[in-house]
């Protein structure tokens, strides 16, 4: 499924256009107060869940791989969502991890793609929510096996939430990123962890202007690639349900004193690219 179906043309018609039944399965009128429950989310899954994943099976709840998340959100443009992988379940971690939200007019968030020997195990980061709604994590492990866990979230409105701030300051401030660099006797874990924050609007195409009321076109952060030297860490092609500021952590075993680097670029095709050294103090 592509990630990047809002890249051109009119915001709201390439929603419909790229989701198919399931858009219209979502955005159809209910009745007043009406939202998805568990079951009408399970329900749009099964209707694209091949589209992403093929015929592969999906190994649910087995304890690879779990999701956590608010039951209720307090923002639903900028849901906070935590996944965990059991390294005694999956000795040789993970190749790919792939987050959904069922409802959303693009429900592929993210598809991360984990360095060979990067180590994470913990990724945190920020989800849009258009409506009730299940929140998949799909790990697939160096088998090529799938492992699934989900959490159901009520929360409405993210994919079409105003921004949070001054569009013309965003356009100042774009592409500038901020790394923070935690000691594994600071987070209680047993490795260091990476926080990448990242100046950016990530328009989902669906936002209005306060002002014109048109549709802000989409603009959104489509791929990262974080490494410490030549090492991969993770790479990730985004989508338009990952929040405003992309903001990214990660724990992960570092190697040698290479740098760490962020390479981004978004879906105007603008670069942006930063590095810093390496912090092993307490590490």
């Amino acid at each position: 499924m592509r990630l990047n179906a809002f890249r051109n043309g009119p915001a709201i018609l390439p929603a419909m256009v790229f989701c198919g039944a399931l858009a219209m399965a979502a955005l159809a009128p209910q009745p007043a107060g009406a939202q998805q429950t568990p079951a009408s989310s399970d329900q749009i899954w099964q209707s694209f869940k091949g589209d992403v994943f093929g015929d592969k099976a999906l190994a649910e709840d087995d304890g690879v791989v779990a999701i956590e998340a608010p039951k209720r959100a307090e923002d639903a443009a900028l849901v906070p969502i935590t996944v965990s992988i059991d390294a005694a379940r999956a000795p040789q971690g993970i190749k790919a991890l792939t987050l959904i939200v069922d409802v959303n007019p693009s429900p592929v968030a993210a598809t991360f793609t984990i360095g060979k020997d990067a180590g994470i195990t913990r990724l945190a980061t920020r989800l849009r929510v258009n409506d009730y709604s299940y929140l998949r994590a799909i790990a697939e492990t160096p088998d090529g096996k799938l492992h699934m866990s989900k959490v159901f979230i009520k929360a409405s409105g993210g994919c079409s939430a105003p921004a949070v701030k001054n569009m013309t300051e965003a356009m100042k401030t774009m592409g500038q990123m901020k790394l923070r660099q935690f000691a594994a006797t600071d987070t209680g874990g047993a490795e260091p962890e990476l926080q990448l924050m990242i100046r950016h609007p990530n328009n989902s195409g669906l936002q209005r202007d306060p002002l014109t009321q048109y549709y802000i076109p989409a603009h959104f952060i489509d791929t990262l690639k974080i490494s410490q030297g030549e090492r991969l860490l993770l790479t990730m092609e985004g989508g338009i349900s990952i929040s405003e500021d992309p903001n990214l952590r990660f724990d992960y075993t570092p190697k040698g004193a290479g740098v760490i680097k962020a390479e981004a670029s978004d879906t105007k095709g603008k670069n942006f690219e930063e590095s810093w050294p390496l912090e092993t103090t307490g590490m």
